[in-house]
This record gives C-alpha cells, structure tokens and sequence, in this order.
C-alpha cells in the first residue's frame, strides 16, 4: 500500500495563539474532504512533509501543525528567553481548538505519534464532540511510569550509554526524574552547560529509540536540538501538565471518556514502550478502538507494516 504521493500545502499562515506565541499551519489535500488533523511527536519535533502522505489527498483536507516552541512557530523553544511556562499540555489543546476555529472545522480525525498521541488522546478526552476518530502510533500515555522507563528503566538495555547519560547530570540529580534534572541544566544560564545538557539528552534518545538517519542527523543541528530537549525534558520532568503526578497517569485512567469515539492502534512489538503494556491497557478500557501489532517494528512511523497499517486505518475513515 505505502504512502500517498507528495504534495505541496494550497494554505498556510500563523496563527496568533496568546501569550507571544504564533502557530504555524498549512491545509493541504481536498479543501472539501474529511478533516484530519495531524500530531507530530517530541513533544517539540516538528511536522515534516511526510505527514502529509498518510491521508488520501482526494478524500480529506489535511492540516498539519508545528506546536508551540518548535519547528516553524515562534518564538522557538531553542531560544534562551522563550518563556517555557506557557507550554503545557493545556495550552497546546486550546491552540488545536482555536485552530479548528480558525479553519471553519467542526469535527476532525486526529492522527498522532508519540506524544502526538498523547496530545491527541487527551483533546479526546476534553473535546468528544471535535474529534471524528483517532488514528495513533507509537502511542504512549505520557505517564510517571512511561517516564521512568524511557529514562532510567531502559538503562540495564543500554548500560554504556546509560552511564554516559549519567554522568552528564550532577551526582546528587541522579536518583530523582532524570528528564527533571536534564532540564534544570537546560535552563541553565550559561550557554555551554545547556549546549551539553541538550547533547547528552538526544544522545540517550539516540542509543535507546532506533530512528531513521534523516530522524538522527536532526540532532546535529544546534538550534533543533537545544529546543527538542528543552521542550521534551520540560514535558517530561513535569508529567506532562496532565494532572496529580499518578504513576498511571490521567490519559489511561480517563480511557474511558473515550466511549463513542472510533479509533485505530498502530504499535510496533519492539517499540519498548510495550514494555508496559500501555497501548494493551488502553485498549482494553476504550471498547471503540482497535489495535492493530505490527511484528519487528520499534517506535516509527517508517516501518512497511506500520505505514500500511495507518494509510488503511485513514482509508477507512475517509467516509465514515
């Protein structure tokens, strides 16, 4: 099956969003087809052309967003003075509503990765009536438990790089929230201990979640990688903005709010999210959903099975 071909957006701008920040946007696709909104992961990674390609341009109008801080949005989380408190979870959702606004949208599928698919399920879950289905991959819940995996847990899987991880953060931050500890070094006020910071954070994130080369060389652009690490670790030593610090999370425990929603899974049985059995649970408390595995793919978008799996989920719904 593989993607759909490229194209080219026939709209875009930025949106003015409050509190200094400018969104920006682009519709691409059928102007009068089915609304899909698409959720880029990180958070603070951007959205690339290639998400344009898992919808059937005939049949739906396509909108993709760089969320708050990243990618072509202003100002941009790699600057020192970009005000980080008004990044949250809860700001990101109500810049998805004042977009849906914006656009004349009444409903849309919401289609995410990763924390896209955080995002997405949590505006499900506040917003029912704007969302027409989910289709997710990479899913993860965005849970203290999550965390913990993804940094110290999976440190007896990559022991040598784990110790370097480590070693970048003082002494006394190395038995707390490690993405915490990261992110007061990347706060820092001197340029240089934030350059390494941000280093050693996607360094870890190198040796831990296998990407594609195009995804890693990312990395070595200064100005990317100081605002991904400041924006993940932001997100991820503050448990997401999503509420009482519960290992499980509120995005599982509300799974339930989910009821009358359709939506699709897409997980790879090597992404070591799974370790958890996070997208197993979530699907089992949202009856509307329905999980689809894909055998020897890990946490991307760029596996075979994992892009057939989601152009037909998108297929399906395009006349839903």
């Amino acid at each position: 099956m593989g993607l759909y071909p490229e194209i080219e957006p026939y709209d875009h701008g930025m949106l003015d969003v409050g509190d200094g920040n400018r969104v920006y946007w682009e519709v691409c696709g059928n102007p009068r087809g089915k609304p899909a909104v698409m959720l880029h992961g990180g958070p603070g990674s951007g959205c690339g052309a290639g998400y344009r390609r898992y919808c059937d341009p005939a049949a739906y109008r396509i909108v993709l967003l760089d969320q708050r801080g990243c990618g072509r949005s202003t100002p941009h989380a790699s600057a020192y003075d970009t005000d980080m408190s008004v990044n949250t979870t809860a700001h990101l959702i109500a810049d998805l509503e004042r977009l849906r606004r914006h656009l004349g949208i009444e409903r849309w599928l919401v289609w995410g990765v990763s924390w896209g698919s955080v995002l997405g399920l949590r505006y499900a879950q506040t917003h029912p009536q704007a969302v027409s289905e989910l289709v997710l991959t990479a899913v993860a819940t965005g849970s203290n438990r999550e965390v913990a995996l993804l940094t110290r847990g999976l440190g007896r899987f990559f022991p040598d790089a784990f110790q370097r991880f480590l070693a970048a953060l003082p002494e006394e931050d190395r038995e707390g929230n490690l993405a915490a500890a990261c992110n007061r070094l990347i706060e820092s006020p001197d340029p240089e201990v934030r350059s390494r910071a941000a280093r050693a954070w996607t360094d870890w994130e190198t040796a831990t979640i296998p990407a594609p080369p195009r995804s890693v060389e990312r990395y070595e652009d200064p100005v990317f990688r100081m605002g991904f690490a400041r924006t993940v670790t932001h997100y991820w030593g503050n448990d997401h903005f999503l509420g009482d610090g519960n290992d499980e999370g509120v995005v599982l425990r509300d799974a339930p709010l989910l009821k009358g929603v359709p939506g699709t899974l897409v997980q790879g049985s090597l992404d070591f999210g799974n370790l958890l059995g996070t997208v197993w649970r979530l699907h089992r408390a949202w009856p509307d959903s329905e999980l689809i595995v894909v055998d020897d793919a890990g946490h991307t978008t760029g596996a075979s099975g994992v892009v057939d799996a989601l152009v037909a989920a998108t297929d399906a719904y395009a006349h839903h």
